[in-house]
């Protein structure tokens, strides 16, 4: 994050909250939220896991999601966040000049890995499921690109503490790789779940909450913003610049 290289996600937490309280507009309760529901007088009453209860007029949802990990893949979790990378505008410096492989389900994304990692990369193959649609025709535009496509399903990722080096499929194949750029499937986290039932929120076709523009739910004085309302565009500034949208919104709708 610009202004913010290096730092971890906690020391920007605790910085981001030690600017807040110089102003005393906010109070902030270390607690997870459980539920929302409506109050009779207007508003939401919020369930906290301390058993207290908070009342609001407004409530925005920033939960993030919840990245579902493969299973049974021996190795996945010392690599991930390392060189077992989702995002190449992330991670993709720290993983530069290596070789790459990028995991995928989809022809068209598997085609991208013809090109689209040049800048970190000039060795990028693409691994997907046995029987992926249009397959033969995804290999030959890979290899004519002088990239490759690999069929398989991942058994096992070899790495020294957490440096990846190659990729064991379930048959065996040993494949000589340093790098995963893997996009893992995501799902709500519990609670966003539950509101789709009890307060009718929501999802778009990908899973996301669906808001407008200013991150209104379809629930009056119910908000959303940041990764649990997109898919493709999720990242630090983005959800900031979403939340400042939705707190302009949430402030003009009490001033008037």
């Amino acid at each position: 994050m610009i202004g913010l290289e290096g730092a971890t996600p906690a020391e920007v937490r605790a910085r981001a909250w030690a600017e807040l309280d110089g102003y005393g507009l906010a109070q902030r309760r270390e607690v997870a939220a459980q539920d929302v529901t409506r109050a009779e007088a207007g508003g939401f009453h919020v369930a906290l896991g301390d058993g207290t209860t908070a009342w609001s007029r407004t409530v925005l949802l920033a939960t993030g999601v919840i990245d579902v990990r493969p299973e049974g893949v021996e190795g996945f979790a010392e690599c991930w966040g390392r060189t077992v990378i989702h995002c190449p505008f992330c991670v993709g410096w720290e993983n530069a000049d290596r070789s790459w492989a990028l995991v995928a389900d989809d022809p068209d994304y598997a085609a991208t890995a013809a090109g689209a990692f040049d800048a970190w990369s000039a060795d990028v193959i693409a691994i997907t499921p046995p029987g992926m649609d249009r397959a033969a025709e995804t290999r030959r535009t890979l290899r004519a690109a002088g990239s490759d496509l690999v069929e398989g399903e991942i058994a096992r990722l070899h790495h020294r503490d957490g440096d990846l080096h190659t990729v064991e499929m379930t048959d065996g194949t040993l494949i000589k790789r340093r790098t995963l750029l893997w996009s893992l499937p995501q799902q709500q986290v519990p609670l966003v779940t539950r509101l789709t039932t009890t307060l009718g929120l929501a999802l778009d076709e990908n899973g996301s909450v669906a808001v407008g523009p200013d991150g209104r739910t379809g629930i009056t004085g119910l908000y959303a913003a940041g990764d649990l309302t997109t898919r493709w565009e999720q990242g630090a500034m983005s959800a900031a610049g979403a939340g400042a949208a939705a707190a302009d919104a949430i402030h003009f709708a009490h001033s008037r």
